[in-house]
């Protein structure tokens, strides 16, 4: 029997973490499930989902608690998989995209919430426009519409946060890639 946790690190990027990482949970017998990982400025941040024998999962998190103190800030948390509950929600892509300013992912983010609208992924990036060097917004995300809120209504609320904070939002169906 195997139990799972997710595992979050954080620090200076250099060649080799991920191969470390990956070693030290291969010596515990323990699978990488899911994963994301990205470069953050000349930080390096990772989030797994790990699987490992029962007998084994302890000492894999003691082992990764001494990696927190000698390299990176790593946290563990036991975890278990969770069989997605049947319902009729929409999954839908949202994008934005326009100058970058304080606030857009809280607005955005606060009527999802509202709207009892759960995030699935969400990315987010300021880059420098090609011309003029001034800095750009991007937000993509997958997110599961309520049936009672219904693709129509996330569209248009969207839209009007999108003119309320100078971006362009759409909303389309999101087909999984699975």
């Amino acid at each position: 029997m195997r139990k799972q946790l997710v595992l979050t690190a954080s620090g200076r990027d250099r060649v080799g973490i991920i191969e470390e990482m990956t070693e030290l949970l291969l010596r515990y017998e323990g699978n990488v499930e899911s994963s994301r990982m990205v470069r953050l400025g000349g930080d390096f941040a990772l989030l797994m989902f790990v699987s490992a024998p029962v007998e084994k999962i302890q000492d894999l998190r003691c082992a990764l608690s001494e990696v927190h103190y000698a390299k990176y800030d790593v946290h563990t948390r036991l975890s278990e998989v969770v069989e997605p509950e049947e319902t009729s929600a929409v999954p839908c892509a949202i994008t934005v995209l326009g100058a970058d300013h304080m606030g857009i992912i809280h607005q955005v983010t606060r009527y999802l919430s509202e709207q009892g609208i759960n995030l699935e992924t969400m990315t987010t990036e300021v880059s420098a426009a090609p011309m003029s060097g001034t800095p750009l917004f991007a937000m993509s995300a997958v997110v599961k519409v309520p049936p009672q809120l219904g693709v129509d209504d996330l569209r248009e609320a969207l839209e009007f946060i999108g003119e309320e904070t100078g971006t362009d939002t759409k909303v389309f169906p999101h087909i999984d890639e699975e």
